[in-house]
């Protein structure tokens, strides 16, 4: 039983694989906009209720790794060790994004990132996720330095989030371009890396203004 249990989960595994692939590689030809759920299902060879219960909204099949990736900057900012400001923390998962630039995916144009600047539908989705990104910072700022105004936190979270939405931008726009990795992500981790060293210094102002105790 167990074991036809997990034959299943692996078979519903492969199958959400497909679905997804075949989706970014239509995006990628044809666009967003162009691409329906009908267009999926047929091309995976599955009904278009199977796409639906793999992925409940055709946005989802781009942004379906939303939650994981709010989760992973939630736990990122609440289990830094102390004395780290948000902006250490999260510097890693922004350097993995910078890292992308060496990826070569025959399939790129067909991803989150080149997407959202081809599509005003998708841009929207995208930026709601970001906003509900920046909440997820925001709230764990607050629930590990509870010093600081909620209001503070927020602003300094949208501030964070701005710069991990800026990259994912010259990803994109580095795909739709064609334009060599190597100068762009130099480039794109330099500046990236000058804006968490502002933020950072910001934060330990702010912290240090919210608590007086703190040198």
């Amino acid at each position: 039983m167990e074991r036809e249990s997990g034959l299943r989960d692996r078979k519903k595994a492969q199958t959400r694989v497909r679905i997804a692939d075949v989706a970014a590689a239509l995006f990628a030809e044809h666009g967003y906009d162009q691409v329906s759920v009908l267009d999926v299902a047929r091309e995976a060879d599955v009904s278009d209720q199977t796409v639906y219960n793999y992925f409940p909204a055709k946005h989802d099949l781009v942004l379906d790794r939303a939650e994981e990736i709010r989760q992973r900057y939630d736990q990122a900012v609440r289990n830094r060790l102390p004395g780290t400001s948000p902006a250490r923390a999260i510097q890693v998962l922004v350097a993995e994004d910078v890292a992308r630039f060496d990826e070569a995916d025959p399939l790129a144009p067909g991803e989150f990132a080149s997407l959202c600047l081809r599509s005003p539908v998708l841009r929207r989705y995208a930026l709601e996720f970001r906003e509900r990104q920046s909440e997820t910072v925001a709230e764990a700022i607050t629930a590990t330095d509870s010093e600081i105004p909620p209001l503070v936190a927020r602003a300094h979270a949208a501030a964070l989030i701005s710069v991990v939405q800026w990259v994912t931008d010259q990803i994109g726009a580095s795909v739709l371009e064609h334009a060599p990795v190597r100068p762009r992500a130099e480039s794109t981790a330099q500046a990236a890396t000058a804006a968490l060293d502002d933020l950072d210094h910001h934060f330990h102002n702010i912290r240090g203004a919210a608590d007086p105790g703190v040198c």
